[in-house]
């Protein structure tokens, strides 16, 4: 609107100053047409006399003329009785000027070459300022349509332009307030909708990572809390025991102290760690550190690990932390709901590698995996299977259950470096 109007005030001025320059001297040259003309008419007459000023012809509408002495006295005619203008006239030329609320030209009457009297045409200023006055105030109400328009059109404008943006400022407000769910409706706007959609992907984008986080910290919490019990408990009982046993149940708590420190070191390391990317881990070498790791417990309770790696693996493309939490779940998980020998088996299976740990007891109850809560069909379960799952797809691997039971298998599919994550599927494992 300020561009408008300085624009409109910058045209209309100097048009309105300019209509009404044109307009005073069209009659500047209608006046002295008219005196010449009678001018003319008064000195083709011999003798001047009160009468001269009759008769003349051709006079513009509007229009009056006196015939004036050189001294400015009136002789005939219409005008003032005396005219300071006419007697300018003696000198031979034309004179004009605005006298007694006339615009007035005089034009010199000339007899054997003097100048004996002067024709005075006139017509009232009023009417002169009356046609200005008409100009400016038709420019003056088109000036102000055109700033009215523009009013209108830069309301228009910048309701259409604020309207998609405040929506943003509230879709915005919402998502800080932890509404993840929030879309912009569609406007005309190119950008705001490209703005919108950005927003609305990065409030889906952050409800799952922040439902991720909340899931990986209630599972972390229970991973970690049941070696912090065992070694608790280890430690109470090395208390009341004798000099002998107390020895072993200080080294059994160091020991599972250790892998309690090493199992919170690997959970950083994979909450910092993004997936992907071009680690090359072997197999066969994690397999074989974590099954070291628990052949202690395995053997405290009387039943016995078996591993078995089949030579020559390629490397794939899956952290080792991931790995050795996920086998660490499973075997966990073997000794302490399943029964018999318990088998770890690292094989190829043509796209990537299969990390399978089975047991000989009865498996899951009819009804497949727990739930990311670890709940099954009302049934509560421990919820370190939907932790370990959560870590493999998160790292482009799949945890599957081969068989619920009896003798139930587990398997981590993680693929080879070079290849995709999703390449590997439970089709290529059921397959090989």
């Amino acid at each position: 609107m300020a561009v408008a109007s300085c624009a409109v005030v910058l045209f209309t001025v100097p048009l309105a100053w300019a209509m009404g320059q044109v307009y005073s001297r069209g009659a500047v040259v209608r006046l002295q047409r008219d005196a010449i003309w009678a001018a003319a008419q008064a000195g083709s007459r011999p003798v001047l006399s009160t009468d001269a000023s009759t008769g003349f012809a051709e006079l513009s509408r509007g229009v009056d003329v006196g015939l004036y002495a050189p001294d400015g006295r009136k002789i005939a005619g219409e005008g003032p009785p005396t005219s300071a203008v006419a007697v300018l006239s003696r000198d031979g030329g034309l004179h004009q000027a605005i006298e007694a609320g006339h615009l007035a030209v005089v034009a010199p009457v000339s007899h054997n070459g003097r100048v004996t009297a002067a024709v005075r045409a006139w017509m009232p200023w009023d009417l002169v300022t009356d046609r200005w006055m008409r100009v400016w105030l038709l420019v003056a109400a088109l000036g102000g349509a055109v700033v009215a328009l523009s009013a209108a059109l830069a309301w228009h404008l910048a309701s259409r332009v604020a309207a998609p943006l405040q929506r943003l400022t509230a879709m915005a407000g919402a998502l800080g307030a932890g509404d993840f769910t929030v879309q912009a409706p569609r406007s005309t706007i190119r950008e705001a909708d490209m703005a919108g959609q950005a927003l609305g992907a990065s409030a889906r984008r952050l409800g799952q990572v922040l439902e991720r986080e909340r899931r990986f910290t209630t599972a972390v919490s229970h991973q970690l809390r049941t070696p912090l019990t065992a070694l608790i408990l280890g430690l109470e009982a090395a208390r009341a025991d004798g000099e002998n046993i107390r020895r072993e149940s200080v080294d059994t708590a160091l020991r599972r102290a250790e892998r309690l420190t090493e199992s919170v070191n690997q959970l950083l390391q994979l909450a910092r760690e993004t997936s992907g990317g071009e680690r090359a881990v072997d197999a066969a070498q994690v397999a074989l550190r974590v099954a070291e790791h628990h052949r202690a417990a395995v053997l405290e309770a009387g039943r016995q690990l078996i591993v078995r790696c089949e030579p020559d693996l390629a490397p794939v493309r899956i952290c080792e932390a991931a790995i050795t939490q996920i086998l660490s779940i499973l075997l966990d998980n073997a000794l302490l709901h399943g029964r018999g020998e318990i088998r770890l088996t690292v094989a190829d299976m043509g796209d990537g590698v299969a990390f399978e740990v089975g047991d000989d007891g009865p498996g899951l109850p009819a009804g497949g995996e727990p739930d990311a809560t670890g709940r099954q069909r009302g049934i509560r379960h421990g919820i370190g299977l939907p932790l370990a799952r959560s870590l493999a797809e998160a790292e482009g691997g799949r945890l599957v259950v081969r068989r619920c039971g009896p003798r139930p298998v587990f398997s981590l599919l993680a693929p080879f470096q070079g290849t995709n994550g999703g390449s590997v599927t439970a089709g290529s494992l059921a397959g090989g």
